[in-house]
């Protein structure tokens, strides 16, 4: 079994993660999985001819989200049309793949606490790059916080395809499968 699969028995949500669905009243991801509520966006708007051109219309200047991944969940491979900044608040490892078209580079880096074994609380992911997530075999849960400026709009999401992306980085192809639908 590689690093990033999950058991192949389901495991029921843990207390501590239907305690924080509760608290802070996430609801399922329409999009790339998992459980969220967005907890901040900013009053302040950047205008359409002060944006790069790849945005379509004025973007509020960041947006925050609390995520959460539960063992039967993960993030979805997708990309947006800005930064993402992923914070660890609680639980986890969480395994990341991060697939660069730029570069043709794939990279997996883990946000968790220790910092021995290499992992990291934040973990930055650049415009344009894939991502997708999911619980390391050891969590049980894991509460994220997610930054993004300029601000998230689901007009600057692009879901991933399994075939494309398989076809781009096959060395990678069982992760993708991992991380799409």
């Amino acid at each position: 079994m590689s690093k990033f699969e999950s058991s192949t028995v389901s495991r029921p949500v843990p207390e501590a993660a239907q305690r924080i669905i509760r608290e802070l009243d996430l609801v399922p991801h329409p999009e790339e999985g998992g459980f969220f509520t967005e907890s901040y966006r900013s009053a302040e708007t950047l205008l359409r001819e002060h944006l790069p051109s790849r945005y379509a219309g004025p973007r509020c200047m960041a947006t925050a989200i609390y995520y959460l991944l539960t063992p039967d969940t993960f993030s979805a491979l997708h990309r947006l049309e800005s930064d993402e900044i992923f914070h660890l608040y609680a639980g986890g490892p969480v395994r990341m793949l991060q697939l660069d078209p730029g570069s043709g580079k794939a990279r997996e880096v883990v946000l968790g606490m220790d910092l021995e074994k290499g992992e990291r609380p934040q973990v930055v992911v650049p415009r344009g790059v894939w991502q997708g997530s999911c619980l390391d075999r050891s969590a049980e849960y894991a509460l994220l916080g997610c930054t993004v400026a300029p601000g998230f709009e689901y007009a600057d999401y692009e879901h991933g395809s399994r075939s494309e992306l398989a076809e781009r980085w096959p060395g990678h192809a069982e992760l993708i499968h991992r991380l799409t639908t």
